[in-house]
């Protein structure tokens, strides 16, 4: 019987990232992802890397370290992450004041120029004056995470890391520890389990009686095949709502145990990143559902993703592309879930990041560092805590549990 010291369970940024620094290590590890071609968050990310956005000392440390990080990926992992920096263009809704909107953005780690209309369609020609009143610039990272997410899995595996396609279905355990994860079809055995799922981390914690708070959105999107027209920036609202429907959502943690229920209601961003190849990622609908499963109209969110981009970028929204939808989850203070659940051994959680492309990369680096013994202050600030913790989950090891211990 083969016994790993890791299971990494997702194979997108999250996941990938952790088991190739835990690989480097020497740690012996098996990263399992879902599916052959993913549906993740990572799949149908825009790509953006705001380094800019740190508004505490420890977000701006994670974004210094995460644009650092970046700026060597792709030579340490062998594999090209199409790493960039370029325009941003924050917009500025016709009604709203743009001076009240860049004096927001004081308390960020590089501030932007505000620009006026002129100004804002000379940088971004694609723009429609019409629906702005100015806009924000500033430096912008960028990378193709899909790519990048691949680049981590194969220097992984390099350094030793094995990887399967397996959907796990919930955690083994003995005498207060997990010793395993379950799959429809096997068991895999390891020292410690590390969750990296993503949205879907919430649902396999809370099958195995672990309450933490981590969450998930649905996020629908569009993505368009290659195209002639060039985006000659990146572009997004100033005043984004998806951070709102977080922080709201967050708040309501018992809310998230009846299945199916709307949390708060659904917003719309609209926006646009264009990629190396040509191609388009444009939206996003993001709504708070207390299901992972939970069905939406594709048909009714593609005419309003489009017609909300097209109000701001006429000839991007009414390019063809395809409707797409992923979960992406998020915390209820906007930092990521980092470190050792209390109250079970072997169980850790990677989770909840709302800035993940940069965070994640020197993020999964101090995690390995930590788990080597080094003391991170970073980590200990961003250790999960269970929320209204009782005896559910120490109760749950050993016993079958709606699919979680076994």
């Amino acid at each position: 019987m083969q016994t790993f010291d890791w299971i990494a369970i997702g194979g997108g940024i999250t996941g990938a990232a952790v088991s190739y620094e835990l690989s480097k290590k020497g740690f012996s590890v098996l990263l399992l992802e879902q599916y052959a071609t993913p549906q993740n968050a990572t799949r149908y990310s825009y790509g953006g890397l705001a380094y800019w956005s740190g508004t505490t000392e420890l977000t701006r440390q994670l974004c210094s370290e995460g644009i650092e990080r970046h700026r060597i990926l792709s030579q340490e992992l062998e594999g090209d992450t199409q790493f960039r920096e370029l325009d941003q263009v924050l917009t500025i809704d016709a009604q709203d004041d743009p001076e009240q909107v860049a004096a927001a953005y004081g308390q960020f780690a590089i501030a932007p120029t505000l620009l006026s209309v002129a100004e804002a369609c000379k940088m971004e020609p694609l723009l429609n004056p019409q629906a702005i009143a100015g806009a924000l610039t500033l430096r912008h990272g960028h990378i193709q995470p899909e790519m990048t997410a691949l680049a981590y899995s194969q220097a992984g595996i390099r350094a030793g890391a094995e990887m399967q396609i397996d959907r796990v279905v919930g955690f083994l355990g003995e005498n207060q520890r997990i010793i395993g994860v379950t799959t429809p079809t096997a068991t895999y055995y390891s020292e410690n389990v590390v969750v990296c799922a993503g949205g879907l981390s919430r649902m396999l914690l809370r099958n195995a009686g672990i309450n933490v708070r981590v969450y998930f959105t649905q996020a629908e999107t569009i993505e368009t095949p290659p195209v002639d027209l060039q985006l000659s920036t990146c572009v997004m609202p100033a005043q984004l709502k998806r951070f709102q429907l977080e922080a709201d959502a967050g708040d309501n943690d018992a809310l998230w145990n009846s299945p199916g229920y709307e949390i708060v209601p659904p917003i719309l961003d609209p926006g646009a990143f264009q990629f190396q190849d040509g191609s388009i990622r444009m939206g996003q609908i993001s709504r708070a559902i207390a299901d992972p499963d939970a069905k939406v109209d594709p048909s009714r969110s593609e005419a309003d993703i489009r017609a909300q981009v097209a109000k701001l970028l006429p000839t991007v929204g009414n390019l063809p592309g395809t409707w797409h939808h992923c979960l992406v989850a998020f915390s209820h203070n906007r930092l990521p879930i980092v470190g050792k659940i209390p109250g079970i051994e072997g169980i850790y959680l990677f989770s909840g990041f709302t800035n993940p492309l940069v965070f994640v990369p020197p993020l999964a680096q101090r995690f390995a560092n930590w788990i080597s013994g080094e003391n991170d202050p970073i980590i200990d600030q961003l250790s999960p805590v269970l929320f209204h913790q009782n005896e559910k989950a120490s109760s749950s090891i050993g016993s079958v549990n709606r699919g979680g211990f076994i």
